[in-house]
């Protein structure tokens, strides 16, 4: 009877909030339900230097922006399915008592949107876990994270969607559904921060996630977004739940992101500027560095850009391949230095070490807090492969190895397991002699910065976790070196452009980029975003984001075309 009844709970649980979430959202004034006006329009696409002055001298008032991106949160929402808490009312009530707001910040009167792990006073805060439903209740006031951000004058408006691990490319869970890719619902708008790229693709304006395998970037990939994964100790965590608490073999970073580069400049001096040490103890006391932003932004100064071409793993398809020889053409046109990668370090064993670390427990964590019967996307229950006795993990990697003949996948096979203490200290001394591999080899090389795809595929199609899982290793390799890396939208799949050759040959790849390419499919994907990933070395955020704004301003004419809010106007509940 535990089990039915922990199933029942599950449902009543799921179904009492989304049911809250469409209360809130109902309840909201006739002004959140109508089309955008050019009013509207004239504020999404204003620089945020300008909306910021307008509201600090009452040119415009706060009220007047919240409710122009309550209203995109909402039709986005109709669209995508990306919201989870509606903080709207909550964010109407806080602009009318300006001791809690600063309106005179340098993100003054700015309404952001926060991945659901992020604590906010009196709301849940599910991770999409039905057994978290109820939990504002352990949280009455606003994690450091949200108090930041309120000091520094923005307005919490919205909370968005995730995958319960945290370990998907996928935005999926009972509790709150399944959220869609904005160009086509088929596709996944990426993870586990895809409720962010969703709304911030669709009009939003900033927005913070985590990412400890790509969950910033790869949804900005797939949505076509912008965002910066940043170094740990430089953005704050302070105030979050996780599935994964105490996980630190591959630490988990929050970081900005934002529907334009400017705003993901703005947005991420603005948070340093507040000197978020004083509001989380983890955070590293080193203020922004202007000076290096000059340093790289001077057009005189030419770059030796390093350009990762592959991972040795799953090359990228030929969509990914476009995007990365249209920015690698653009820094030619203006006279930087390319150099190939071709003797970088291994990165498969990247891969390897990292799905051990980031995996230690066999994925207990994750698990601990789901209910009987609560869904888990696929790609996540592979971690859960673990659990099995080891005799049967055991015949399957042998199974993989000499059956199946592929080394690489029966690698990782065999590494889905949980660690002793023992041998996590092996791994994260290999990971240590990894990093200095990689530092010597930046030196000897003597890159400015790195270019890579961000994933070898676009967006993938909803439930194809499963078999796209281990194509992880563009983003997955930073995260293990702790690099700082950003995500820039640069083109959109073309049907034409894209198609795979005529002598492509599954059955040549190996098992992780087989199961990868089944999904790749250029007519299907015909308008997805596809993005490039700049990368520096650690704490080098003001570099990086430099060097995106170069990069952008390279490539003129051909610079990505962002999603049109008018659109939205077609959207129907």
């Amino acid at each position: 009877m535990s089990f039915l009844s922990d199933y029942l709970r599950h449902k009543r649980d799921c179904t009492s909030k989304r049911a809250e979430r469409q209360e809130r959202i109902s309840s909201l004034g006739p002004e959140y339900h109508t089309a955008l006006s050019d009013q509207d329009l004239d504020t999404i696409n204003k620089p945020i230097t300008e909306l910021v002055s307008d509201i600090r001298s009452n040119a415009i008032s706060p009220l007047s922006v919240l409710r122009t991106y309550g209203k995109v949160a909402v039709r986005a929402h109709f669209k995508t399915n990306c919201l989870t808490e509606v903080l709207i009312s909550a964010a109407e009530d806080s602009l009318k008592n300006s001791k809690e707001i600063n309106l005179q910040g340098p993100l003054a009167g700015i309404p952001v949107s926060l991945k659901d792990t992020i604590i906010v006073g009196g709301f849940d805060t599910t991770v999409g876990y039905s057994s978290f439903v109820g939990n504002k209740a352990d949280n009455p006031r606003d994690g450091p994270m949200v108090r930041l951000l309120k000091d520094a004058g923005a307005v919490p408006y919205v909370k968005t969607n995730l995958p319960i691990s945290l370990l998907s490319y996928e935005s999926t869970n009972d509790v709150w559904g399944r959220c869609m890719n904005p160009y086509n619902k088929a596709y996944s708008p990426g993870g586990s921060t895809g409720g962010e790229s969703a709304l911030l693709a669709c009009g939003g304006r900033i927005g913070i996630g985590s990412d400890v395998a790509g969950s910033v970037r790869v949804p900005a990939h797939f949505s076509g977004c912008y965002s910066l994964r940043c170094a740990t100790g430089r953005w704050p965590k302070a105030g979050i739940l996780t599935s994964m608490p105490g996980q630190e073999g591959v630490p988990s970073v929050y970081s900005p992101m934002a529907r334009t580069l400017d705003d993901l400049s703005y947005f991420t001096r603005a948070v340093i500027g507040m000197k978020p040490w004083k509001y989380d103890h983890s955070v590293h006391p080193l203020a922004w560095r202007e000076e290096v932003v000059e340093e790289y932004a001077d057009k005189g100064r030419k770059l030796r850009v390093g350009v990762l071409r592959t991972d040795r793993v799953v090359d990228p398809s030929p969509a990914c391949k476009r995007a990365l020889e249209m920015v690698e053409e653009a820094l030619r046109r203006e006279g930087h230095e390319i150099v190939e990668m071709d003797d970088a370090p291994d990165m498969f064993e990247a891969l390897r070490m990292g799905a051990l670390l980031l995996n230690a427990d066999g994925g207990w964590w994750f698990n601990s807090y789901r209910r009987f019967g609560e869904w888990l996307d696929t790609g996540a229950s592979l971690l859960s492969f673990g659990k099995w006795p080891s005799i049967v993990r055991y015949l399957g990697y042998l199974w993989v190895r000499y059956i199946r003949r592929d080394n690489l996948w029966a690698e990782l096979v065999k590494q889905t397991r949980p660690i002793s203490a023992a041998e996590n200290w092996g791994e994260v001394k290999k990971r240590e002699a990894y990093r200095a591999e990689w530092f010597e080899y930046w030196n000897r090389k003597r890159f400015d910065v790195l270019i890579s795809p961000p994933n070898a595929l676009p967006a993938i199609p909803q439930d194809a976790s499963k078999d796209t899982f281990s194509n992880c290793g563009y983003c997955f390799l930073f995260n293990l070196l702790d690099y700082t890396a950003g995500v820039i939208p640069v083109t959109h799949v073309n049907s034409a452009l894209d198609k795979l050759p005529s002598t492509f040959n599954h059955r040549r790849l190996n098992g992780i980029a087989a199961r990868a390419y089944k999904y790749y499919d250029a007519e299907r994907m015909h308008g997805l975003p596809v993005g490039v990933q700049v990368i520096g070395r650690r704490l080098e955020e003001e570099k990086v984001l430099a060097v995106m704004k170069r990069v952008e301003d390279a490539l003129g004419e051909d610079k990505y075309e962002l999603f049109d809010p008018k659109l939205l106007d077609n959207v129907v509940d």
